[in-house]
Protein backbone atom coordinates (compact mmCIF):
# COMPACT_ATOMS: atom_id res chain seq x y z
CA UNK A 1 0.00 0.00 0.00
CA UNK A 2 1.83 2.94 -0.77
CA UNK A 3 1.41 5.85 1.95
CA UNK A 4 1.02 9.46 1.72
CA UNK A 5 4.18 11.49 1.62
CA UNK A 6 3.59 14.26 4.44
CA UNK A 7 5.25 17.30 5.63
CA UNK A 8 6.68 16.05 8.07
CA UNK A 9 9.04 13.67 5.86
CA UNK A 10 9.65 17.07 3.71
CA UNK A 11 10.92 18.56 7.13
CA UNK A 12 13.32 15.47 7.27
CA UNK A 13 14.58 15.76 4.35
CA UNK A 14 15.64 19.21 4.65
CA UNK A 15 17.29 18.61 8.44
CA UNK A 16 18.99 15.08 6.76
CA UNK A 17 20.89 18.02 4.39
CA UNK A 18 21.81 20.19 6.94
CA UNK A 19 24.51 16.84 7.23
CA UNK A 20 25.54 17.21 3.63
CA UNK A 21 26.03 20.92 3.94
CA UNK A 22 28.40 20.29 7.24
CA UNK A 23 30.39 16.96 5.10
CA UNK A 24 31.18 19.22 2.28
CA UNK A 25 32.15 22.52 4.63
CA UNK A 26 34.24 19.96 6.64
CA UNK A 27 35.66 18.50 3.44
CA UNK A 28 36.36 21.96 1.57
CA UNK A 29 38.07 23.34 4.46
CA UNK A 30 39.68 20.39 6.15
CA UNK A 31 41.07 19.20 2.35
CA UNK A 32 41.06 22.47 1.08
CA UNK A 33 44.09 22.80 3.78
CA UNK A 34 45.74 19.39 3.10
CA UNK A 35 45.28 20.11 -0.61
CA UNK A 36 47.16 23.71 0.15
CA UNK A 37 50.29 21.50 1.34
CA UNK A 38 50.23 18.77 -1.65
CA UNK A 39 49.91 22.20 -4.26
CA UNK A 40 53.18 23.39 -2.55
CA UNK A 41 54.88 20.37 -2.57
CA UNK A 42 54.45 19.61 -5.90
CA UNK A 43 56.32 23.02 -7.43
CA UNK A 44 58.64 22.79 -4.45
CA UNK A 45 62.40 22.58 -5.48
CA UNK A 46 63.21 19.58 -3.45
CA UNK A 47 62.87 16.14 -6.02
CA UNK A 48 61.82 14.19 -2.94
CA UNK A 49 58.73 16.12 -2.13
CA UNK A 50 57.36 16.74 -5.66
CA UNK A 51 57.63 12.88 -6.15
CA UNK A 52 56.17 12.28 -3.42
CA UNK A 53 53.33 14.17 -3.90
CA UNK A 54 52.95 13.25 -7.75
CA UNK A 55 52.57 9.99 -6.26
CA UNK A 56 49.93 10.60 -3.61
CA UNK A 57 47.88 12.39 -6.49
CA UNK A 58 47.99 9.57 -8.74
CA UNK A 59 46.80 7.11 -6.33
CA UNK A 60 44.15 9.16 -5.15
CA UNK A 61 42.65 10.23 -8.41
CA UNK A 62 43.27 6.09 -9.54
CA UNK A 63 41.18 5.25 -6.89
CA UNK A 64 37.38 5.65 -6.53
CA UNK A 65 35.88 8.17 -3.25
CA UNK A 66 33.86 5.01 -2.57
CA UNK A 67 36.88 2.62 -2.20
CA UNK A 68 38.81 5.19 0.15
CA UNK A 69 35.20 5.34 2.32
CA UNK A 70 35.15 2.11 2.56
CA UNK A 71 38.78 1.87 3.89
CA UNK A 72 37.98 4.29 6.29
CA UNK A 73 35.10 3.26 7.70
CA UNK A 74 35.43 -0.76 7.62
CA UNK A 75 38.81 -0.80 7.21
CA UNK A 76 40.01 1.01 9.67
CA UNK A 77 37.48 -1.22 12.11
CA UNK A 78 39.55 -4.36 11.80
CA UNK A 79 42.41 -2.83 13.49
CA UNK A 80 40.14 -1.46 15.89
CA UNK A 81 39.31 2.04 15.11
CA UNK A 82 35.49 2.23 14.67
CA UNK A 83 34.95 5.43 13.42
CA UNK A 84 31.14 7.25 13.27
CA UNK A 85 29.95 6.99 9.89
CA UNK A 86 30.41 11.20 9.74
CA UNK A 87 34.16 11.23 11.18
CA UNK A 88 35.00 8.33 8.19
CA UNK A 89 32.89 10.25 6.03
CA UNK A 90 35.02 13.51 6.78
CA UNK A 91 38.26 11.89 6.64
CA UNK A 92 37.43 10.42 2.85
CA UNK A 93 35.79 13.24 1.74
CA UNK A 94 39.17 15.56 2.88
CA UNK A 95 41.78 12.68 1.22
CA UNK A 96 39.27 12.85 -1.91
CA UNK A 97 39.39 16.81 -1.77
CA UNK A 98 42.83 16.90 -0.93
CA UNK A 99 44.10 15.78 -3.77
CA UNK A 100 42.32 17.24 -6.39
CA UNK A 101 42.35 20.68 -5.22
CA UNK A 102 46.02 19.98 -5.13
CA UNK A 103 46.00 19.64 -8.17
CA UNK A 104 44.45 22.53 -9.37
CA UNK A 105 46.18 24.78 -7.55
CA UNK A 106 49.49 23.44 -8.44
CA UNK A 107 48.17 23.97 -11.84
CA UNK A 108 47.35 27.58 -10.61
CA UNK A 109 50.74 28.44 -9.39
CA UNK A 110 52.66 27.48 -11.98
CA UNK A 111 50.10 29.47 -14.50
CA UNK A 112 51.46 32.51 -13.24
CA UNK A 113 54.36 33.71 -15.70
CA UNK A 114 58.02 32.97 -14.94
CA UNK A 115 59.05 36.49 -15.44
CA UNK A 116 56.80 36.97 -11.95
CA UNK A 117 59.22 34.53 -10.28
CA UNK A 118 62.42 35.76 -11.62
CA UNK A 119 61.96 39.81 -10.87
CA UNK A 120 60.68 38.20 -7.47
CA UNK A 121 64.34 36.71 -7.50
CA UNK A 122 66.03 39.32 -8.77
CA UNK A 123 64.43 41.35 -5.42
CA UNK A 124 66.38 39.26 -3.32
CA UNK A 125 62.97 37.85 -1.99
CA UNK A 126 63.43 34.31 -0.19
CA UNK A 127 60.89 31.18 -1.54
CA UNK A 128 58.32 32.01 1.10
CA UNK A 129 58.20 35.58 0.15
CA UNK A 130 57.64 34.59 -3.22
CA UNK A 131 54.79 32.66 -2.76
CA UNK A 132 53.50 34.98 -0.23
CA UNK A 133 53.76 38.12 -1.82
CA UNK A 134 54.10 37.66 -5.72
CA UNK A 135 52.91 34.72 -6.29
CA UNK A 136 50.13 33.29 -4.64
CA UNK A 137 47.98 36.45 -4.94
CA UNK A 138 47.79 35.96 -8.56
CA UNK A 139 47.55 32.38 -8.68
CA UNK A 140 44.47 32.67 -5.74
CA UNK A 141 42.83 34.67 -8.81
CA UNK A 142 43.20 32.15 -11.18
CA UNK A 143 41.93 29.23 -9.06
CA UNK A 144 38.89 30.99 -7.49
CA UNK A 145 36.18 29.62 -10.42
CA UNK A 146 37.85 26.25 -10.99
CA UNK A 147 37.93 25.57 -6.67
CA UNK A 148 34.13 26.82 -6.18
CA UNK A 149 33.32 24.58 -9.39
CA UNK A 150 34.88 21.61 -7.40
CA UNK A 151 33.07 22.51 -4.49
CA UNK A 152 29.77 21.24 -6.49
CA UNK A 153 31.39 17.80 -7.26
CA UNK A 154 32.20 17.99 -3.49
CA UNK A 155 28.67 18.87 -2.42
CA UNK A 156 27.27 15.99 -4.90
CA UNK A 157 29.87 13.31 -3.97
CA UNK A 158 28.45 13.17 -0.37
CA UNK A 159 25.82 11.38 -1.31
CA UNK A 160 27.90 8.58 -0.77
CA UNK A 161 27.91 8.26 2.52
CA UNK A 162 24.75 7.18 2.49
CA UNK A 163 26.49 3.76 1.88
CA UNK A 164 27.56 3.46 5.39
CA UNK A 165 24.59 4.35 7.16
CA UNK A 166 25.18 8.95 7.61
CA UNK A 167 21.44 10.23 7.22
CA UNK A 168 22.67 12.46 5.19
CA UNK A 169 20.15 14.11 1.96
CA UNK A 170 20.28 10.67 0.24
CA UNK A 171 20.02 8.34 2.78
CA UNK A 172 17.15 10.19 4.25
CA UNK A 173 15.66 10.21 0.50
CA UNK A 174 16.14 6.05 0.85
CA UNK A 175 14.13 6.00 4.33
CA UNK A 176 11.44 8.03 2.96
CA UNK A 177 11.00 6.23 0.01
CA UNK A 178 11.00 3.04 1.49
CA UNK A 179 8.35 4.33 4.43
CA UNK A 180 6.15 5.55 1.05
CA UNK A 181 6.88 3.80 -1.62
CA UNK A 182 6.93 6.85 -4.21
CA UNK A 183 10.37 7.02 -5.32
CA UNK A 184 9.24 8.90 -8.48
CA UNK A 185 8.22 11.64 -6.13
CA UNK A 186 11.14 10.88 -3.23
CA UNK A 187 14.05 11.51 -5.50
CA UNK A 188 13.07 14.10 -7.84
CA UNK A 189 12.37 16.12 -4.25
CA UNK A 190 15.75 15.24 -3.19
CA UNK A 191 17.50 15.92 -6.40
CA UNK A 192 15.75 19.30 -6.27
CA UNK A 193 17.32 19.96 -2.84
CA UNK A 194 20.83 18.67 -4.42
CA UNK A 195 20.13 21.22 -7.22
CA UNK A 196 19.15 24.32 -4.95
CA UNK A 197 23.00 23.53 -3.03
CA UNK A 198 24.77 22.96 -6.49
CA UNK A 199 23.12 25.48 -8.93
CA UNK A 200 23.96 28.93 -7.12
CA UNK A 201 27.68 27.48 -6.85
CA UNK A 202 27.62 26.59 -10.24
CA UNK A 203 26.58 30.78 -11.38
CA UNK A 204 28.48 32.16 -8.74
CA UNK A 205 31.85 30.01 -10.21
CA UNK A 206 30.95 31.53 -13.86
CA UNK A 207 30.68 34.91 -12.61
CA UNK A 208 33.88 34.83 -10.88
CA UNK A 209 35.50 33.53 -14.00
CA UNK A 210 34.24 36.42 -15.88
CA UNK A 211 34.98 38.67 -13.73
CA UNK A 212 38.35 38.26 -12.90
CA UNK A 213 39.06 36.89 -16.74
CA UNK A 214 40.56 33.94 -15.70
CA UNK A 215 40.35 32.27 -19.14
CA UNK A 216 42.71 35.39 -20.31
Amino acid sequence: MIAEFSWDQFVFLWEAARWTVLLSVLAFIVGGAAGFVVALMRTSHLQVLRTVSAVYIQIIQGTPVLIILFLSFYGLAIYGFKLPPMVAATIAMTIYTSAYLGEIWRGCIEAVPVPQWEASTALAMTRWQQLRYVILPQAVRISLPPTVGFLVQIVKNTSIASIIGLVELTQAGKLVSNATFQPFLVFPIVAAIYFIFCYPLSRFSFALERKLHAHR
